[in-house]
């Protein structure tokens, strides 16, 4: 009889103990699974380390053009990703203290292709003078199998020397296959 007490006893002390354990684990701060970064995280992170970069050769008073980043493959050619991208880039340069002019002029705001290279169209130099702006915001992107490769870059007007630049991945969900299939 002693023993089926300390039987039911030490039952009851282990299935309170595995409750507990588990009770603990639904806890905030104790998933183990690590949350998978947004497009926005991403994007974050990417910005932060383009104001890094670019740290020291833009002063506060110099003024930003964002252009739609554009499919690295046909630079005429965007995406609502390619919107997207631009829209949380400027938003994060903004937070960063950065004066950012927004223009939403759809054929005014493109790179052109020479000899496989990238030049600011002679649209984005005559913006520059009109605005008073300093420096431009370019980006492109790149579709693979599984991801897509993006790079963005603030670039000085005057010269086209490269101020801050930084490059990040996107994993290929369905939300960005859908942003990709609606071309500009």
């Amino acid at each position: 009889m002693v023993s089926q007490r300390l039987s039911r006893f030490s039952l009851t002390m282990i299935l309170l103990l595995s409750m507990l354990v588990t009770g603990c684990s639904a806890l905030p701060g104790h998933n183990t699974v690590p949350e998978r970064p947004t497009l926005l995280s991403r994007v974050d992170i990417a910005a932060d380390r383009l104001v890094r970069n670019a740290h020291g050769r833009l002063s506060p008073s110099d003024t930003i053009i964002a252009t739609t980043f554009v499919d690295v493959d046909q630079l005429g050619r965007s995406s609502t990703l390619g919107r997207t991208l631009t829209e949380a880039m400027t938003s994060k340069l903004v937070e960063h203290g950065l004066n950012v002019i927004e223009v939403k002029l759809r054929d005014s705001l493109y790179i052109e292709e020479y000899a496989g290279e990238m030049i600011l169209s002679r649209n984005v130099q005559r913006l520059g003078n009109n605005y008073n702006a300093s420096a431009v915001l370019l980006g492109t992107y790149a579709v693979a199998r599984g991801e897509v490769f993006v790079n963005a870059r603030l670039v000085r007007l005057a010269d086209q020397l490269v101020l801050g630049a930084s490059s990040f991945r996107i994993p290929m969900d369905a939300d960005v296959q859908m942003l990709l299939t609606s071309p500009y």
